[in-house]
């Protein structure tokens, strides 16, 4: 994705490997969370496994998306220009 970004606009290499391996740390809790709570139930563990997915794939998303619209009314508000998601300086 990075080198479809045009050239004036496309982060720099090492904010782009923070972005990408805040994601990818990210993705592994979740992960390893699923499985581990999938292990804990009587019923089959893949079905409790999709349905842990599914909820963080949608609730999930939910959930950040309005923290990033509340956050960011909030930093317009207060007008802390350091604060403002997508900007890299």
């Amino acid at each position: 994705k990075r080198c479809k970004e045009p050239k004036e606009e496309r982060r720099p290499w090492r904010i782009w490997f923070y972005d990408t391996s805040k994601q990818a740390i990210g993705a592994l809790f979740i992960h390893f969370a699923n499985i581990f709570l999938s292990d804990l139930t009587e019923e089959d563990p893949c079905s409790l496994y999709l349905i842990n997915f599914i909820l963080d794939a949608t609730l999930g998303m939910l959930l950040i998306w309005l923290g990033v619209k509340v956050v960011s009314r909030i930093v317009q508000h207060k007008k802390y220009t350091y604060l403002v998601f997508g900007e890299y300086g």
